[in-house]
């Protein structure tokens, strides 16, 4: 694919990206399972070097980070979700880039959070995604990611009255482990949880910590 031209992914998002704000920018205020364990990442990062938010939509994780003295930048693919995660939180940095080939330097970031942007990837691109992920950590950096669980791919044509084409996939626990080990990253945490009910989608979450 050329390198200027725009994936259906990020047109997808750039349509619902005043929508998706909306709907998600305060959405943590819901979710304490969540809450807690970036209080947990906040602690282990604060003062120990930058963090990347991967798929930061309108930055409401990047925020939280920041709040509690993580030096955090978010990135996400969707120009139009970086200009309202600018709008909200002017004094972070935010960042339009590709997960897949990040402009970060070798072991320049000590953390990454990716909270349901994995999903965005087909399964056989993962591993290579993770690499890229690796590289850019610090030896005991750590990323924390969470997806919806299951071996569906949801396909979306219409979201909020708009034209989209845009896939979710769903990745079982231990076939998302498998990735991350392959990807040289040390397993340091699982987590999962349920849906909460009339905040998210109703599908079950998983979590995972994992180092390089």
């Amino acid at each position: 694919m050329n390198p200027s031209e725009k994936s259906n992914t990020e047109i997808s998002y750039d349509a619902v990206a005043e929508e998706y704000a909306q709907k998600f920018l305060g959405e943590l205020v819901h979710k304490p399972f969540d809450r807690s364990l970036l209080e947990r990442l906040a602690t282990r990062w604060a003062g120990k070097g930058r963090v990347c938010d991967i798929g930061t939509g309108p930055g409401q994780v990047a925020r939280y980070l920041h709040e509690r003295g993580v030096a955090v930048c978010g990135l996400d693919l969707s120009a139009a979700l970086v200009e309202q995660a600018h709008q909200a939180h002017p004094s972070i940095e935010f960042i339009q880039g590709d997960m897949r080939k990040l402009e970060f330097a070798d072991g320049s970031l000590i953390g990454i959070t990716a909270f349901y942007s994995i999903i965005h990837i087909e399964r056989e691109g993962v591993t290579a995604v993770l690499r890229e992920w690796w590289r850019v950590l610090q030896p005991g950096g750590a990323v924390a990611l969470a997806f919806h669980k299951g071996q569906e791919v949801r396909h979306l044509e219409e979201w909020w009255g708009k034209a989209v084409n845009v896939d979710f996939v769903f990745f079982e626990r231990d076939e998302m482990l498998g990735y991350l080990t392959e990807a040289g990253f040390t397993i340091e945490q699982v987590l999962e949880r349920g849906p909460i009910a009339d905040v998210e989608a109703q599908t079950e979450r998983v979590y995972i910590v994992a180092v390089k």
